[in-house]
């Protein structure tokens, strides 16, 4: 699959077009700022979009989802725990195939109680759930730290370290990594007690 990755926005959030190459159906991953310049990638790429997916429901990574989903015919996905409205709604295990392609469903709350990441052909994107060099806040409604620690250490840190992530805002150095890299660097996905972890995100 081929990433289109793009920055939107004045909270620098990500947004992502998921290529299947060989049919060039694809999924448009949370949509929001610019959607002119999304379009553009659309229409350039002679792409057609199967589905848009949001990592979870907050408004910058969800506002594009009715002219996107207006503009393509997409059904909109969600986890399961959203209240916002979709088309279709996933849990974790579930499969998303576009194409050729597919992307795993893992259940990752602690920022958000729906957040999810996706994994499939050596990425995973990742949301709010881990960023480069941090991980997303907790003290939304919603959010809970003793979540994402399980998340992040029973969920994220023993997928394979060779995966590139993509998270959901330009907040690190680089806009992209791989899993190993910030489970050497990030200080969140350092080895501590769920008690240490959540003293550390206050």
């Amino acid at each position: 699959m081929k990433v289109h990755q793009t920055q939107v926005g004045g909270m620098l959030n990500f947004t992502y077009i998921i290529e299947d190459e060989y049919t060039g159906q694809s999924i448009l991953l949370d949509p929001s700022w610019d959607l002119d310049q999304i379009g553009e990638i659309i229409t350039q790429n002679a792409l057609t979009i199967k589905y848009i997916v949001n990592t979870h429901h907050h408004f910058d990574h969800t506002i594009g989802n009715g002219a996107m989903a207006k503009q393509t015919g997409a059904k909109i996905v969600q986890h399961e725990e959203s209240g916002l409205h979709h088309d279709v709604a996933v849990r974790d295990g579930d499969v998303i195939e576009f194409g050729r392609s597919s992307l795993k469903v893992y259940h990752t709350p602690g920022h958000s109680r729906d957040s999810i990441c996706l994994v499939g052909d050596g990425n995973i994107f990742s949301g709010d759930t881990l960023f480069v060099g941090s991980c997303g806040r907790v003290d939304l409604p919603g959010g809970s730290a003793r979540e994402l620690y399980c998340s992040l250490f029973d969920v994220i840190s023993r997928l394979p370290g060779e995966l590139k992530l993509y998270p959901g805002h330009n907040y690190g150095t680089v806009p992209s990594s791989t899993l190993g890299r910030e489970k050497s660097t990030n200080p969140v996905l350092q080895p501590r007690s769920e008690q240490e972890f959540v003293g550390m995100l206050g």
